[in-house]
């Protein structure tokens, strides 16, 4: 008698589903919940958790009466009790927080703009601000001790400083300062207690540590090779690319950046960790190593770019990002993406609440879904219909991280890039070698400048393409669509994608975009060399 199941009548086995998507729910109840509670406040958060407890019953119910729950690993009943357990842990947490922080004896002094002098920590490099008149700077501090009012108080609470480029741009993280300003209420909800505004240099500033004084001069050793190898709007545009040193970056080349949809490429992204460790786990495996070996030493150089680029909570996230996208595409293990990516995202809100609100950390998130799930099926699609493999991925990953981020973008800016893929894919060859390249050139600056600069010579060409690119995608006449801001501009955006996305199955819309295509990028390639 056969044994086959078909023949013999017995239940077949369900294929699994393609992705385990069991974490979802949790990770975005627990994104929302603690995203509304900083928005909204204590309330908002009381709020917040309460309906997504409502809500997970009712869809916990209805898959149980209508059985739909045999469709999905797992138990229904399992699963809503593990969402809401989590729900109520992440709500009762950000209202605790929230609530301090309205609480806060610095927050009620700032409704008085009221003038204080304070013990603070830094968090990160200084940023600057775009804005006109004086050149000033933007940092992030921990409090240690104010005196407000003549009362020195001990407490903690994160500030913002906004002072003149001049005297603080030279600071570094984990210094402790002294400052003197004027409070003011904060500029947006991100968790800060106040703003404080000065006019002046710190009162007081410590030495910093040994790593964060070493990654100082890490990153100051790669802008000043850079300065004296190159054009300046190169140079300052490499350690944007490696570090996300951006201080030098000329205006031109940062509007030009916005207007053609590569601003993502200045700022430590998830894509920096997979190049660096990707480079450093070929050259591993061309010697020889093995894979303990072979992990052990990608760990010691993923830690050692994340203080060299700063242990901040958006270069942490770049790194367990990075690192997720890069084992999915080296293992071939997209199902445990899934719950990787959810698990990280799960971990991150949990020690730092405030990157729900962080655009960076849904930009950061977004991509590494698109790059983990979707990238790899529309790359397969173009494979199947001719395309060389090489070509095929590197206009499915582009093509992937501008549809899921386009919506967030839009959100934010107001702004809807038509010229983002076709910029993306024309600089995607030059982004990895510019980034390997920078990395190697600051670790023979440490030895030798000379030599440091020949090296950097090999990214100029590199650059130079890069900063043509974005000159010529900005210069074209729609190059960014205006949309509403807020939800009505994301709609917009994820409405447009999913219509294009939709239309190219049918043969004559990809005949006619390919032409499109074709010709758009013949005559702006033609621009960018002639």
């Amino acid at each position: 008698m056969s044994t086959d199941a078909a023949s013999t009548g017995a239940p077949q086995t369900e294929d699994p589903l393609p992705f385990d998507v069991r974490l979802v729910p949790a990770a975005a109840v627990c994104w929302s919940i603690t995203a509304i509670g900083i928005l909204g406040g204590p309330g908002a958060a009381v709020a917040a958790t309460a309906s997504a407890v409502v809500v997970v019953l009712l869809v916990a119910v209805a898959l149980h009466r209508f059985s739909i729950r045999r469709a999905l690993p797992g138990s229904s009943r399992f699963g809503a009790a593990a969402v809401i357990v989590l729900a109520l842990c992440f709500g009762g947490a950000i209202w605790l927080q929230m609530r301090s922080i309205a609480e806060h004896p610095v927050a009620a002094a700032a409704e008085n703009r009221a003038w204080i002098t304070a013990s603070v920590q830094l968090e990160e490099d200084p940023r600057r601000l775009m804005a006109p008149g004086p050149a000033m700077v933007m940092l992030k501090a921990a409090l240690t001790r104010v005196d407000v009012g003549g009362e020195a108080l001990y407490l903690g609470g994160r500030v913002s400083i906004i002072a003149p480029e001049s005297s603080w741009a030279g600071l570094l993280p984990d210094q402790q300062i002294t400052v003197r300003g004027r409070l003011g209420e904060p500029i947006r909800p991100d968790m800060t207690v106040a703003v404080i505004r000065t006019s002046g240099p710190p009162v007081t500033v410590n030495e910093p540590g040994t790593i964060s004084a070493a990654a100082g001069t890490f990153r100051s050793n790669l802008a000043a090779v850079a300065q004296n190898s190159m054009p300046p709007d190169r140079a300052g545009l490499l350690p944007g690319l490696v570090v996300g040193d951006v201080s030098r970056l000329d205006e031109t080349v940062t509007e030009n950046f916005r207007a053609a949809g590569l601003t993502h490429l200045t700022a430590v992204s998830g894509a920096n960790f997979s190049i660096v460790i990707g480079a450093v786990l070929l050259v591993l495996r061309g010697i020889g190593i093995g894979p303990r070996a072979t992990v052990a030493v990608a760990f010691v150089v993923l830690v050692a770019f994340v203080i060299v680029a700063r242990p901040s909570p958006s270069v942490v996230r770049a790194a367990v990002m990075g690192s997720i996208g890069l084992v999915a595409l080296v293992t071939g293990r997209r199902r445990q993406a899934v719950p990787a990516l959810c698990g990280a995202v799960l971990g991150l809100l949990a020690w730092w609440p405030r990157l729900a609100v962080d655009v960076g950390f849904v930009l950061s998130v977004f991509a590494t879904a698109g790059l983990v799930l979707i990238a790899p099926i529309w790359a397969d699609w173009l494979r199947a219909r001719g395309w060389p493999g090489a070509a095929a991925e590197v206009v499915a990953v582009a093509a992937a991280a501008h549809a899921v981020t386009a919506p967030v973008v839009a959100a934010m800016a107001g702004t809807f890039s038509v010229v983002g893929v076709a910029a993306n894919v024309l600089v995607a060859p030059v982004v990895a070698p510019i980034t390997v390249v920078g990395i190697v050139t600051a670790v023979i600056a440490t030895v030798s400048t000379s030599l440091a600069e020949l090296t950097a010579q090999l990214a100029s060409a590199p650059l130079w393409w890069l900063i043509a690119v974005a000159e010529e995608a900005a210069s074209v006449p729609v190059a960014g669509i205006v949309v509403p801001d807020g939800v009505g501009g994301a709609a917009l955006a994820a409405f447009s994608t999913a219509a294009l996305v939709a239309a190219l199955r049918f043969t004559v819309f990809r005949w006619l975009a390919a032409a499109v295509a074709i010709a758009a990028l013949a005559m702006w390639t033609a621009q960018i060399l002639w």
